[in-house]
């Protein structure tokens, strides 16, 4: 090994050099006074210019030699080193075939060689990512490794993070979770029933719930006669939901010789960082649990939220106090706002426009001024548009989003109708324009919520917008008085969502027809608003033939790419569809004008579509519900499939 330069060409090597020069000119000026003496000089400088000499090829000699020993050491220290690392490197060539390895991962992988190996063969679970840059959690052999892979230079470093995997799954699965349990109809339950039969039925219905608690190793305690707090670790909330909550089914058996099963709502609540938040989001959760009917659970995990359960309709409350409550408290709002604007959904259809009417006859009666967001055309509502149009006071009240945002102030009251979702009213950018906002609806509540609303009226077991909007007119104003057009479009909504009076009907439904009857509804025009013609007729059957029976009781009709219909025919083709003998559920595939893919669901009630279609961005109720989508009809239709297989796995389609 040759010496580097700076250690041959080192400037403190030359004082050996000045040294001898300054000796030399020393021994020229000495031997001038005296030749014997020069000679002698010049002998001692030859002789300490000699031993110099000597001395400095000693010194690089014995220096080389060290050298070569210090880096025979390093290069053995670091080969030992590399082959006893508690981690694992493999060096892997472009097509990710080992080049080498140290022994740390022949040892975890109990093979000789793996030179020539696949990444994807030692590590199976690599095969289903894209990206691997950064770090890689594994399970390989009961032992879980982090692979930390520098694509750049092709190399992966493998440690075992088992122990400290183990330590987080065990704090993960012992953090708290809290539950509220509601028996969410038993007023209606017990109606009629004596102190003896109601206590009897609740001890019933108590025994069930205290077994599945101690069943699962969950702390119950009962706070009211139908409320109960769960207390539990992540790990068993995490089994209760493999379980899909069967309790709901316990339940609803256990009473089932009753008039009305007994339903229960839960509200589960986990992954928060403090028991304040842990509470809050428990008591939200079973509203949302609520909002959406009932009998079901709401489980709110971190971030993600899950609904299990829905099987039934929600039970028609008996009591007219609440709508009385929200009359007066949405009278007050008006009131105290400069005016209103109304707004229902994108492409609305006759419940919203109903809704909206209603609504706005309520804020003139109240002696503000007051509008309807109506944005673009839409055909399943051009005959009731056309006869709200034949009244000019009406007409003029119908106004574009533009011009709307340019009507709104802070003290302007916003009253969305017909759904409590955001993303679907006319005009988003409204909401962010007041502070003042009111929500009627009567679809079961999703995780999308405009949960800032002032006022919020959402009652799941109406059968339309326009049967709440209808009760709220009674309350509102002492002496309320329609024309025929208001009152026959409010009727007109409720006809359409239940099917001229055939689905989700109860007795409230039929006692606000009959106050709209009495008012001048006029039925038929609405039967006028309802009609066919050929061409749509034809584009029905058009779509009808395409029906194809899956599950052997769901009907699925997917419209040929390229062949557009309207939102209207669509929803209509999957009615028909369930008209069908042996149909429990159909479900209408088709592009619409606008680009986007929509599916229409309809069901008696055996399958709960809302489900299906929240699993696919939509919503609505449990026998109705709608989705919108972006991609081909072939992509949506597949994964519509694909989700029905899901609901079938895990619980069955059918109730």
């Amino acid at each position: 090994m040759n010496m580097p330069n700076f250690l041959t060409r080192r400037w403190h090597g030359l004082h050996s050099i000045i040294s001898i020069v300054i000796m030399l000119v020393l021994t020229v000026m000495l031997s001038i006074f005296s030749w014997i003496a020069g000679a002698i000089g010049l002998l001692l400088s030859i002789g300490v210019a000699i031993y110099m000499y000597i001395a400095e090829r000693a010194f690089r000699r014995d220096f080389k030699t060290y050298i070569q020993t210090l880096s025979y050491r390093l290069k053995k220290g670091g080969t030992d080193v590399i082959q006893e690392l508690p981690f694992g490197i493999i060096i892997y060539n472009e097509d990710n075939i080992v080049e080498w390895n140290n022994p740390y991962i022949n040892q975890i992988l109990h093979e000789e060689s793996l030179v020539g190996e696949s990444l994807t063969k030692l590590f199976p679970s690599l095969s289903q990512l894209k990206d691997r840059e950064g770090k890689i959690e594994v399970m390989l052999h009961q032992h879980m490794y982090r692979l930390t892979f520098r694509e750049k230079d092709r190399i992966v470093y493998v440690v075992d993070i088992t122990e400290t995997w183990a330590l987080h799954k065990k704090y993960d699965e012992e953090r708290l979770s809290l539950g509220v349990v509601m028996i969410d109809n038993l007023e209606e339950v017990t109606q009629g029933l004596d102190d003896n039969q109601r206590a009897a039925l609740l001890s019933k219905a108590t025994g069930v719930i205290t077994d599945w608690a101690q069943k699962y190793e969950v702390y119950l305690k009962r706070l009211t006669s139908d409320r109960f707090l769960l207390i539990t670790d992540q790990k068993t909330l995490r089994i209760l939901e493999q379980t899909r909550f069967d309790i709901l089914d316990d339940v609803r058996e256990m009473t089932s010789d009753q008039k009305i099963p007994m339903t229960l709502s839960i509200g589960f609540a986990a992954g928060a960082d403090h028991i304040l938040e842990l509470g809050q989001w428990s008591h939200r959760s079973l509203d949302i649990a609520l909002g959406r009917g009932g009998d079901q659970v709401t489980v709110k995990f971190g971030t993600r939220q899950t609904f299990y359960g829905g099987k039934t309709n929600a039970v028609e409350k008996r009591t007219r106090v609440r709508a009385r409550v929200v009359a007066h408290t949405l009278r007050d709002l008006i009131k105290e706002s400069y005016n209103v604007v109304i707004m229902g959904h994108r492409l609305p259809d006759m419940d919203a426009i109903g809704a909206a009417v209603g609504i706005l006859k309520a804020a003139r009666m109240l002696g503000k001024e007051s509008y309807i967001v109506l944005e673009g055309n839409n055909p399943s509502i051009d005959r009731m548009m056309e006869l709200l149009r034949e009244d000019e006071k009406i007409a003029k009240r119908f106004i574009t989003p533009e011009q709307a945002i340019n009507l709104m102030t802070p003290a302007t009251l916003a009253i969305v109708v017909d759904t409590h979702k955001a993303s679907m009213v006319a005009e988003p950018k409204l909401l962010t324009m007041t502070e003042r906002l009111a929500v009627i609806d009567h679809h079961r509540r999703s995780e999308e919520f405009l949960s800032h609303a002032t006022l919020m009226y959402l009652e799941p077991y109406a059968s339309s917008t326009c049967e709440l909007v209808t009760e709220l007119l009674q309350y509102i104003h002492d002496r309320i008085s329609l024309d025929v057009r208001e009152a026959t479009s409010l009727l007109a909504g409720i006809t359409i969502d239940t099917k001229s009076f055939s689905l989700r009907t109860g007795a409230r439904t039929f006692e606000a027809a009959s106050f709209l009857r009495r008012n001048g509804a006029d039925s038929s025009m609405i039967q006028r608003m309802l009609q066919e013609d050929l061409n749509g007729y034809i584009n029905k059957s058009d779509i009808i033939k395409h029906a194809t029976i899956i599950y052997d009781h769901i009907a699925l009709a997917v419209v040929e790419k390229g062949h557009v219909k309207s939102q209207l025919l669509i929803a209509q083709s999957a009615d028909t569809l369930l008209n069908m003998s042996n149909i429990y559920a159909s479900f209408v595939v088709s592009e619409r004008p606008d680009g986007l893919i929509a599916v229409s669901a309809r069901s008696f009630g055996q399958i709960n579509v809302q489900i299906v279609m929240e699993r696919m961005g939509g919503g609505g109720h449990l026998t109705n519900a709608a989705a919108q989508l972006e991609g081909t009809v072939d992509e949506v239709a597949v994964k519509l499939k694909t989700v029905l297989k899901q609901i079938e796995d895990e619980e069955g389609l059918f109730e």
